[in-house]
């Protein structure tokens, strides 16, 4: 079974547009890091690259080569802003495996042992708090 083609008009590409705003972390040529406004946890962030694909199974080599470290990066600054124990990296490919926004993107979730993880809910998280996550994830960044 062949993937459908890339939607240019996911919640990630208009983003990248700049016709949704978010409370981004991290911007560079190729990628892009931003809080996810549902959040599992204190600290969950997305990075995504610029260069449209659906998902890991039709993205360029080189695109990934690209996002990973920007993913490592933002995993360390995220773990260190929240105290964490750990760091949850997610990246989900079509609808069966629970992908829902058809651009490439990895979750990068901050975890303390013990503290579950919360639903995916749909219910928006406060922007100020999202913003005051993000505010401590970029001081830790320019350490």
């Amino acid at each position: 079974m062949v993937a459908s083609a890339y939607d240019d008009n996911n919640i990630f590409a208009k983003i990248l547009r700049g016709e949704i705003p978010s409370h981004k972390l991290y911007e560079d040529e190729h990628t892009l890091a931003f809080m996810d406004v549902m959040p599992q946890a204190p600290g969950h962030l997305l990075v995504i690259p610029k260069v449209g694909s659906r998902n890991l199974l039709d993205a360029d080599p080189d695109v990934l080569a690209r996002t990973i470290p920007v993913v490592q990066k933002l995993a360390v600054a995220a773990k260190e802003a929240f105290d964490a124990d750990g760091v949850f990296v997610a990246q989900f490919n079509e609808p069966a495996a629970g992908q829902t926004v058809f651009h490439l993107h990895f979750h990068v979730i901050p975890r303390k042992e013990g503290e579950p993880l919360k639903p995916h809910s749909g219910v928006m998280a406060d922007g100020e708090v999202l913003k005051a996550h993000a505010e401590k994830i970029k001081a830790a960044l320019a350490l």
